[in-house]
C-alpha cells in the first residue's frame, strides 16, 4: 500500500498534502529594527556621554584606591612611609574617616627584651652576690633549633614580664593586689630557673633587671635607630618558702625534720 507521500510524488500534480507543507519565516522589519538595539550600558551612550561616564569611573575608582591606602597607612603600625608623610595621611583620614582601631592588636614588637636575674647566696664562706643571668637567654637556647618548642619557654617569662609592666609605675610601684600578684610570679619564675643551678647556698634576695635594645632599621630604611641598652633594674627582693619550687620546698621541710 503506498503511502501519501509516495502518491504525491507519483502524481507529478505538485500538490502536496498539509503535512509536506513547509514555510520559511522571512525576517520582518520589526526584527531587525529590535537587533539594531541590543547594545547596552556605556555601549548604548553617544561617544561624548561614553567620554564623561570613563572619567567620572575612573576619578571613583582613584578615590576609592586613595582611601584603601591611606587607611591602610593610618591602622598600620609605624613604619618608614608613615613617618615621613604622616601629617599628609592625618589629613586625609581625620576627620571624615577617623579609624580607632590598628592592624595589628598589639602591634608588632619594636625592641627586644631581655630579662635577667642575679641572687644573693649565703653559703658556708659568706654572702655573695652573683653574677647577672639571663632568663631570656636560655630560653631562647631552648627554642633555638627545636621544631617543636615548649609554650613555657617561649611565654612564661615573656607574659609574665608584661604582666610585672601592665601592673607597675615607672617608680616600680604595685599598682593594688594584681600588681603584689606579679611579683609574686616574677620571683617564682626566678627561682624556678636558678633552681636548676647549683650556687652551693641559699638564695637569700634576688634582684630583676630587664635590658632593652631596639631593633635595628633594614637596610632599605634611611631611618637612625640607637641599638644601645636601656636597663629597667627592680630593688631586691627577699626569698620565702612562697617563692620556692615544690621540690625545693619540700627538700627544705625534710632537712628541717632531719635536724630535729
Amino acid at each position: 500500500m503506498d503511502s501519501y507521500d509516495d502518491r504525491g510524488a507519483e502524481s507529478g500534480d505538485g500538490a502536496a498534502g498539509p503535512e509536506t507543507v513547509r514555510h520559511e519565516d522571512a525576517p520582518s522589519a520589526a526584527d531587525g529594527e529590535a537587533g539594531t538595539s541590543t547594545r547596552g550600558g556605556m555601549a548604548a551612550l553617544s561617544l561624548p556621554y561614553q567620554i564623561v561616564a570613563a572619567v567620572v569611573l575612573s576619578v571613583i575608582g582613584l578615590v576609592a584606591c586613595t582611601q584603601l591606602v591611606m587607611v591602610f597607612l593610618h591602622v598600620a603600625p609605624s613604619n618608614t612611609l608613615t613617618k615621613r608623610h604622616g601629617e599628609a595621611v592625618d589629613d586625609w583620614v581625620y576627620p571624615e574617616f577617623e579609624q580607632n582601631w590598628k592592624l595589628f592588636a598589639p602591634n608588632p614588637l619594636q625592641q627586644n627584651i631581655a630579662v635577667h636575674v642575679r641572687a644573693e647566696i649565703a653559703g658556708a664562706d659568706g654572702r655573695r652576690t652573683t653574677a647577672w643571668m639571663s632568663l631570656s637567654g636560655e630560653d631562647g637556647k631552648a627554642i633555638r633549633g627545636n621544631l617543636l618548642p615548649s609554650h613555657i619557654h617561649q611565654n612564661e617569662l615573656r607574659r609574665g614580664w608584661d604582666f610585672y609592666l601592665n601592673s607597675h609605675d615607672n617608680e616600680n610601684r604595685a599598682n593594688g593586689l594584681r600588681g603584689r600578684l606579679s611579683e609574686q610570679y616574677i620571683r617564682r619564675i626566678a627561682m624556678l630557673r636558678l633552681s636548676e643551678h647549683d650556687y652551693g647556698g641559699t638564695v637569700e634576695r634576688i634582684q630583676i633587671r630587664s635590658e632593652t635594645r631596639s631593633v635595628t632599621a633594614p637596610g632599605w630604611s634611611e631611618e637612625k635607630i640607637s641599638t644601645k641598652p636601656s636597663y629597667r633594674v627592680l630593688p631586691w627582693w627577699n626569698i620565702t618558702a612562697a617563692d620556692l619550687p615544690a621540690d625545693a620546698e619540700g627538700a627544705d621541710k625534710n632537712a628541717e625534720g632531719a635536724d630535729k
